[in-house]
């Protein structure tokens, strides 16, 4: 008998920090899209469009969890923990699309400035509120993206704003002081080339969770050494790890155990015996053992 209560993102807690992080989210980026027009800021536009995706981030996060939050049932008998990784795939996604759009018209402006013209001091005051808010939204996200690949995502682009109104802030100041207008291109092209190894990564481990790639960190021939070292276990096959979602690990395994262990008993107490070992030493609260007598051994094609 396993919990598997939700956790993360999947805890009510979880889910009322991103419903405050998403209405933070949503003010900044209005105050923010004023202050672009009327300061002429690229930057602080491209920030402000990055708060839109936060803000649609969080969206995707909060429904994933009210998604992954329902039960199993005959058809999904996993449930719906899924959902946070496909919601993960499509922050990534965006991101990867709004880097692109900031260094194009980024290079454009640098390109050709034409007779643009930039508020600094107004820029200013903006960047710092965005900055202020994007630093309390990091607070509030920052232990439940511990424990979701979903709430990770959302994180990662508060992050990306926190750094990005940083930038901002930095052209602001220089233009202010210098009247080079062209600072405020140049922070546009940081704030793209510092969300593209973020979105990378945060694809990255989508498609290892999709591809069912045993979770970072796990090493099964050190979860094969514990198994054998049980008392009764002669040989163990079929060794299978994968994650249903980030902090979620699913472990199965089929062990050989010898003839006076299954004839004596034993077999409840070796395979409780197994289970509380994947559970304490590896943080596996899902496994399942298929118990074998010797001699009657059959792999798979995954051997």
């Amino acid at each position: 008998m396993h919990d598997h209560a939700p956790s993360g993102i999947r805890a009510a807690g979880s889910r009322r920090l991103l419903a405050i992080s998403l209405a933070i989210t949503s003010v900044v980026m209005v105050v923010q899209v004023v202050g672009a027009l009327l300061t002429g800021s690229l930057a602080l536009l491209a920030d402000a469009v990055h708060m839109f995706t936060d803000a649609a981030a969080l969206v995707i996060a909060l429904l994933a969890s009210i998604v992954a939050a329902r039960p199993a049932n005959d058809r999904r008998t996993f449930g719906y923990q899924r959902a946070e990784v496909f919601g993960a795939l499509v922050n990534g996604v965006i991101l990867i699309v709004l880097s692109v759009w900031v260094a194009i018209e980024a290079v454009m402006r640098l390109i050709d400035p034409g007779d643009v013209e930039v508020a600094g001091g107004l820029m200013l005051i903006v960047a710092i509120v965005g900055l202020t808010a994007n630093a309390v939204a990091m607070w509030l996200l920052s232990s439940a993206q511990r424990d979701s690949i979903n709430v990770r995502g959302a994180y990662l682009e508060v992050l990306g704003d926190l750094i990005g109104s940083a930038a901002v802030i930095v052209a602001a100041i220089v233009i202010v002081a210098t009247g080079w207008a062209q600072a405020d291109a140049i922070a546009s092209l940081f704030i793209a080339a510092m969300i593209i190894p973020r979105a990378i990564g945060l694809l990255r481990e989508v498609v290892s969770v999709l591809a069912e790639s045993a979770p970072k960190g796990t090493h099964v021939q050190e979860i094969r050494d514990h198994i054998l070292s049980t008392t009764g276990v002669v040989d163990v096959h079929d060794v299978h790890v994968w994650q249903l979602t980030r902090g979620a690990p699913v472990f199965s395994a089929h062990v050989v155990v010898d003839a006076d262990a299954l004839s004596d008993g034993r077999a409840a107490g070796i395979l409780s015996q197994l289970q509380s070992c994947l559970s304490q030493h590896f943080d596996v609260e899902h496994s399942t053992f298929q118990l074998e007598p010797a001699g009657h051994v059959e792999h798979d094609a995954h051997a």
